[in-house]
């Protein structure tokens, strides 16, 4: 029998499970065959009176583990133990594919990591990574958790993280008494596949030792792993009437993969999907009681400890990393940690040159541009040769066309086309400009798509970027438009990139790059052409403003940005994280002519990442005293902090300063009950009334203010200095024992004339009130909910006798 070292030396194991008078004729059959064997003997003394556990130590230190077991595995069928001879089987076969998975990601780790610092960021599982991969699995309440879902961006590192985990599993250190089996379906090489059976696919990873019948005998000792589930375009739609339970059955790659995460094949086994948000949609509701986790990449702490670790002087790494983190959006890009590579490696050759770290780090594109200059540039030479720019310019066209096509994959016609060479292939992947997209064809990538975005974005700087090969390319406008309209949701930065580059001090290094002084008409071009686009209602329903503002804010150019800016009317910014923040106060003061403006704010102002947060909001809500054309502020589905509140209210203007009525709103949304509006919160509304003798309409729908929260606002409301026209409350859990306060508001208010109140269970009583209060002669009111609770399943049909209009 062929055996296979088992690294934790079970032997001793075994050797418990003889009986007494078998253990004493394995000792006599061991000394025979080690004798046969012509191995080092054993005398009798000491295998005499020597128990099971000295026993199995002194084969070990006599014969060292490998031979040892081998040994006892000759001894075994000599006993009639066949239970041991089938265990011991086992044993090895999974040893023996423990092995090739070493072997085979090692391999791919080698291959597919740029990432790693020696010592710090490499193969190795942290405890961090080891803890939540073990807790992934573990049951929860009465239902285990089989089907993990782990999505995140492109290149957060997913598959790193995969890689890891099956190194891990094949040294014992992760999943050892939970998983027999690990295996692992990279969807980019499957795709490749025409039929294929799940026997077929578990046959493409083990070693053919393995009996496939032993592997599926235990499915609750399973765990598949697919990972780059979006490559199949599989929506896992399909009816179940077209799915197979037959794990031997022949079918397209997306039915078999589709049948195992429906649960139709091997339904007890383990499954860990990785994916790309969103992909397919509807992804948790499809999957039977997925447990949705979410890769973000590097946290803070990491960045900073990865920093370190590239860096040979600690001064130099600290610094770096310094700058980095002033730039917001810099610093989180490098969350990704093939991005957090690439800058850090960047800001180290720029160190090594002896150039300006502070100036390279003011703008994403220069940071970029740094990298592909020192990329192509020999360290003792100022530019690059004129072979090194041709195959600069092949890249650039190669990537255009692949913006263009969606293609991210390129293989040998694609790169024919735009003038890379098979010969060039080599150099490109010793410089990480590529990587191999997989080991059963011919095709590259850039190594992240963000680069990809960037070589496109040079594309058209170059001298005539006209005449492309590839007739779908677009000129500059056609660029421009389609990355404003977002109508590819791929694109994510070759705008920016296109508007950063345009920079004076971008052109000079453009131009020692491509060996030419290129002309400078681009710049007055898209001026003129972003600048008539703002002024096209029919386009600016259209546009993504963030990626407007994104763009500006990476030129950092005054004249440029107010040109561009001052025809808005109106913006609505989603703002979702704290480069949002810096880039929104940044573009906002240009907007000089804006009428209304509509924020989404999700809860960016948890981390606790100091004052910037704060002082970026500050900038954003002082555009409500600086602006004098501004006649809407609308928050809604936000998530607010009480400080930004009471910034926002405070920012309200007061006095004669404008001609026209502003008003604040915060209109419904679930979320709103986050951000803290109690009576304390309701207090600095209350102050922004009387403050601000021009604030029309005010909106907290959707808030949790209660009665207390309205007391105080109505407080406000009854004072001759507070100009309210429009309170709209639905929703905010008010109770008939508000009505009293709000009755007495209405009945003294010269100026409330709508109130909604709509949603609140007032009861019989606090309904009266208000009707009562609605008919006072000094009332104002012209219109009142006209469907107000009484209790939770009555309403009230409100008729007023003086003209009051009802919603």
């Amino acid at each position: 029998m062929a055996a296979s070292f088992i690294p934790d030396f079970r032997l001793m194991w075994y050797l418990e499970e003889l009986r007494r008078k078998e253990f004493v004729k394995f000792k006599e059959l061991i000394r025979q065959e080690a004798w046969n064997r012509g191995l080092p003997p054993i005398t009798g003394s000491e295998i005499r009176n020597v128990k099971r556990q000295g026993f199995a130590g002194l084969l070990k230190e006599r014969y060292g583990e490998q031979q040892a077991w081998d040994l006892a595995l000759s001894i075994f069928p000599k006993l009639n133990r066949k239970d041991l001879c089938e265990k011991a089987a086992r044993e090895s076969a999974i040893h023996a594919y423990r092995a090739h998975v070493k072997e085979k990601f090692s391999r791919l780790w080698c291959r597919e990591s740029f990432t790693e610092v020696q010592g710090c960021f490499d193969q190795t599982i942290t405890q961090e990574e080891g803890a939540s991969l073990e807790d992934y699995f573990t049951p929860r309440a009465a239902r285990k958790p089989h089907t993990v879902v782990l999505h995140g961006v492109p290149r957060i590192g997913k598959t790193r993280l995969l890689t890891k985990l099956m190194l891990a599993w094949s040294d014992g250190r992760l999943y050892r008494d939970r998983f027999s089996f690990v295996f692992y379906f990279c969807c980019r090489e499957l795709k490749q596949l025409t039929a294929t059976s799940l026997v077929g696919l578990i046959s493409r990873e083990r070693p053919d030792c393995i009996p496939i019948t032993e592997i599926v005998a235990q499915p609750e000792r399973l765990l598949f792993i697919i990972d780059s589930f979006e490559e199949l375009c599989c929506t896992l739609s399909e009816p179940e009437s077209e799915l197979c339970s037959d794990w031997r059955e022949e079918r397209p790659v997306k039915t078999v993969l589709g049948s195992l995460l429906r649960r139709k094949i091997l339904p007890e086994a383990a499954l860990l999907l990785a994916v790309m948000p969103e992909r397919p949609p509807g992804l948790q509701n499809i999957l039977e009681h997925p447990n949705m986790q979410v890769l973000t990449g590097f946290q803070q702490s990491h960045r900073k400890q990865y920093f370190c670790c590239l860096f040979e002087d600690r001064g130099q790494a600290l610094e770096a990393f310094s700058l980095v983190r002033d730039n917001e959006q810099l610093f989180t890009m490098c969350r990704v940690p093939l991005l957090c590579w690439m800058v850090g490696t960047c800001l180290k050759q720029e160190l090594e040159r002896g150039r300006d770290l502070a100036a390279t780090c003011c703008r994403i594109s220069s940071v970029f541009l740094s990298y592909v200059f020192n990329l192509f540039t020999p360290k003792d030479a100022h530019c690059p040769s004129q072979q090194d720019r041709d195959q600069l310019k092949a890249l650039c066209s190669l990537a255009a066309e692949g913006m263009w096509t969606d293609t991210w994959v390129f293989g040998e016609e694609e790169l024919g086309r735009n003038g890379i060479a098979d010969a060039d292939i080599p150099t490109l992947l010793d410089l990480k400009v590529f990587r191999k997209y997989s080991e059963s064809v011919r095709a590259y990538s850039f190594i992240h798509m963000c680069l990809q975005e960037f070589y496109a974005a040079m594309f058209y700087l170059l001298d005539s970027p006209g005449g492309h090969p590839s007739p779908a390319v677009g000129c500059t406008e056609a660029l421009l438009l389609t990355f404003l309209k977002k109508e590819k949701s791929s694109w994510v930065f070759v705008g920016s990139f296109l508007m950063g580059l345009l920079r004076e001090s971008e052109q000079q290094k453009l131009d020692a790059l491509f060996g030419s002084q290129r002309s400078r008409a681009v710049e007055p071009q898209l001026r003129g052409y972003l600048r008539s686009l703002t002024e096209q209602e029919d386009f600016l329903q259209q546009m993504e403003f963030p990626l407007l503002f994104y763009g500006l804010f990476e030129m950092q150019s005054d004249a440029f940005a107010s040109q561009v800016m001052r025809g808005l009317r109106g913006v609505h910014l989603p703002i979702r994280e704290n480069a949002d923040l810096a880039v929104s106060a940044y573009c906002l003061k240009y907007c000089s002519n804006l009428r209304e403006v509509c924020f989404q704010v999700s809860n960016v102002f948890e981390e606790e990442r100091g004052l910037e947060p704060i002082l970026w909001w500050h900038q954003i809500c002082s555009v409500l005293t600086t602006n004098e054309h501004l006649r809407l502020v609308r928050v809604s589905e936000s998530v607010l902090s009480r400080c930004t509140l009471m910034s926002l209210c405070y920012e309200l203007p007061a006095g004669q300063r404008r001609s026209s009525r502003p008003s604040l709103s915060l209109p419904p949304s679930p979320r709103l009950a986050n951000c803290q509006l109690t009576e304390h919160c309701a207090q600095h509304f209350s102050e922004a009334l009387l403050r601000n003798t021009h604030l029309s309409l005010l909106d907290l729908s959707g808030n949790a203010l209660k009665d207390e929260g309205l007391a105080v606002l109505c407080e406000a409301l009854r004072q001759p200095t507070c100009s309210l026209q429009s309170l709209r409350l639905d929703s905010c859990q008010l109770t008939g024992a508000c009505c009293q306060y709000v009755a007495s508001a209405i009945a003294s208010s010269q100026t409330l004339h709508v109130l909604d109140l709509r949603g609140n269970v007032l009861g019989p009583s606090g309904v009266m009130l208000l009707c009562a209060a609605g008919r006072h002669p000094g009332c104002s009111l012209r219109t009142l909910s006209r469907r107000m609770c009484i209790n939770r399943t009555q309403y009230l049909e409100i008729e007023l006798d003086k003209p009051l209009t009802c919603i």
